[in-house]
């Protein structure tokens, strides 16, 4: 139980109507989840407005109601605290309702396109291997030491971030690395949440179906850097052209890192080979299980973070070679014929191009690679009919099929994609609905060292199909059948 005078920040705008000294037991954004003495946060969302809901929330027990608008009438009994902003107030006051728990810890945000899930899971396994604790928070799991958590949002609301950063600090994490969405920039869901460093990736074309413009995306990503403190680190990507984009009006402290041009880290790969890549970093060759261009660039990134917080050069090289594939990041299966199948999340253009360069580089000449690939409804339109033309390009055959059609019609979703099939390439694509009847297409299509790529949902176990997530794991697909192909 907290008081409620001690955990409004001084430098949170804030008209208190009645007693101060109520005692908070808990804060929530969801009127349902509110009890006893607890706080309900009235936001106004992108689906509802919470201030609809307050009536709800003080029957369910709330005593404490945060607002940016007071209702007609109100309560007696009920402390109303006025905000200009809702979604800036529940930030400032969940900090303060954990006793402010980023500040102890050093924690790191990983934004950009691509690359956030398998730069902070590397980075958690490296401050592992040092000897410390770290935490994780990411797209496929939250992580403190060694237990593992349900993820369900890229980045959590700021109650559940800062829980969770609190749980770290009980349980003795001196770091934690987390991806920083777009969407809980622009959401404020790290808002109160101080962050000792920051790295950006990359940015392409991605949740224009949220940010309506490309514009308004890289300015939400900005928005992360142009709000670190003096006290942090900012470490980008200066191959990507909007990594200096990202830091024109930041306080931290910049670094930069590299394969291509001069910066504070830099990376050149000697040598891609199907079981890996020898990659020279800062003049000092490493070899790593990892392969493709966007894994040097994810390793540079977790090498230069490591850098930046102080770890040993050598220590943080051999922890690195060590390291291998993030769940559903370009891992492998062999059938015992010898068809070789690679599930990705890659779920963009730039990183299907990206997954699809790299098997082209290390497949045997005379193979074939096989890509089977859909696009996610509910989301970026515009993405649908170049991530056909990335896959045709770069591929001998194509499959098209459902991802997470969500609230759509996949058939529609798959139409959406054929825009981008040029007449001559017709040829080389098949429609399967069907996404196991797909991957089974397509590895039964495969020649011994052929290749096929099953794009799009990587770690995620679930098909969602109206609303409803229905058990689905692209790799519990092919291993079923990779066991009906024999040698």
């Amino acid at each position: 139980m907290r008081i409620l005078s001690n955990i409004i920040p001084s430098d949170l705008k804030a008209n208190i109507l009645g007693p101060e000294n109520v005692g908070v037991s808990s804060i929530t954004l969801d009127s349902r989840a509110a009890t006893t003495n607890s706080m309900f946060v009235a936001i106004k969302g992108t689906q509802a407005d919470g201030h609809k809901f307050i009536d709800g929330a003080i029957e369910k027990g709330a005593t404490v109601i945060v607002c940016e608008t007071l209702p007609e009438p109100v309560s007696s009994g009920i402390t109303y605290v006025k905000v200009d902003d809702s979604a800036i107030a529940l930030g400032k006051i969940s900090a303060a309702f954990f006793d402010y728990p980023s500040r102890k810890l050093k924690l790191i945000g990983v934004t950009g396109t691509n690359g956030k899930t398998t730069t902070v899971t590397l980075l958690a396994r490296l401050v592992n291997a040092m000897g410390e604790k770290s935490g994780l928070i990411s797209t496929v799991q939250n992580q403190i030491g060694d237990t593992v958590l349900p993820s369900t949002h890229t980045t959590p609301d700021a109650i559940e971030l800062n829980k969770l950063l609190s749980q770290m600090v009980e349980e003795g994490c001196s770091h934690c690395f987390m991806e920083v969405s777009s969407h809980a920039v622009v959401q404020k869901r790290i808002e109160g949440v101080e962050f000792a460093g920051a790295v950006f990736t990359n940015i392409t074309h991605d949740h224009l179906d949220y940010h309506k413009t490309f514009g308004e995306y890289i300015k939400a990503k900005k928005t992360f850097f142009d709000n670190l403190p003096a006290s942090a680190f900012a470490l980008i990507n200066v191959d990507d052209r909007n990594g200096r984009v990202m830091v024109q009006n930041t306080s931290a402290k910049v670094h930069s890192y590299s394969l291509r041009s001069m910066a504070n880290y830099r990376c050149k790969i000697i040598e891609q080979q199907p079981q890996g890549m020898l990659l020279n970093i800062d003049n000092i060759e490493v070899w790593t299980r990892l392969i493709g261009n966007f894994n040097a660039y994810n390793l540079l990134a977790v090498y230069g973070t490591a850098q930046l917080l102080g770890f040993d050069q050598q220590e943080v090289l051999t922890a690195i070679s060590s390291m291998g594939p993030v769940n559903g990041r370009f891992e492998n299966l062999i059938a015992p014929n010898g068809v070789i199948a690679v599930v990705d999340y890659a779920h963009t253009p730039d990183a299907l191009e990206n997954v699809i360069s790299t098997i082209n580089k290390i497949r045997s000449e005379g193979n074939r690679l096989i890509t089977v690939v859909g696009a996610g409804g509910n989301r970026d339109k515009t993405k649908r009919p170049i991530m056909a033309q990335v896959a045709i390009q770069g591929s001998d055959l194509v499959v098209l099929t459902a991802d997470n059609p969500r609230n759509e019609d996949p058939t529609q979703i798959i139409n959406d994609m054929k825009a981008g099939v040029e007449p001559a390439s017709v040829g080389k694509v098949l429609t399967i609905l069907d996404r196991r009847e797909a991957i089974r297409t397509a590895c039964l299509l495969a020649s011994p060292n052929d290749v096929v790529l099953v794009a799009g949902k990587g770690h995620e176990t679930y098909q969602e199909i109206n609303g409803v997530r229905h058990h689905f794991d692209d790799k519990e697909e092919i291993s079923e059948i990779f066991k009906t192909l024999q040698a």
